[in-house]
């Protein structure tokens, strides 16, 4: 079983930046691919961006790209992932959820752990 604890998230002025991050522990999650979703309240789930268990692959959904960086840091008894936002806008406000699974998985929007979510506001 791996659990998935999430922080960064809050409140900004467009245009500024936060980082997310997500700590897997338990379970082998160091074979898992990691990545980001992220909803608002109305509307479905959507990709953000995924990262390989050795982080050679990254993907981005294309309203981040240039702007959102991915990054993950493995070791033994814990991996984390990281999302660097910068040049946030007003419609990246969501709900950001942390998951792992496999990158074919993630990419097609499933995961076998989903973390709780942590709130990204972004003030226009």
């Amino acid at each position: 079983q791996v659990q998935l604890l999430e922080s960064g998230g809050g409140s900004v002025q467009a245009g500024g930046s936060l980082r997310l991050s997500c700590a897997a522990s338990g379970g082998t999650s160091g074979t898992y691919g990691m990545g980001w979703f992220r909803q608002v309240p109305g509307k479905e789930r959507e990709f953000v961006a995924a990262i390989s268990p050795t982080g050679t692959w990254k993907e981005y959904v294309e309203s981040v790209k240039g702007r959102f960086t991915i990054s993950r840091v493995n070791d033994n008894a814990k991996n984390t992932v990281y999302l660097q936002m910068s040049s946030l806008k007003f419609e990246d406000t969501a709900l950001y959820f942390c998951a792992v699974g496999s990158v074919a998985g993630l990419q097609a929007g499933t995961a076998n752990y989903w973390g709780q979510g942590t709130q990204v506001t972004v003030a226009s």
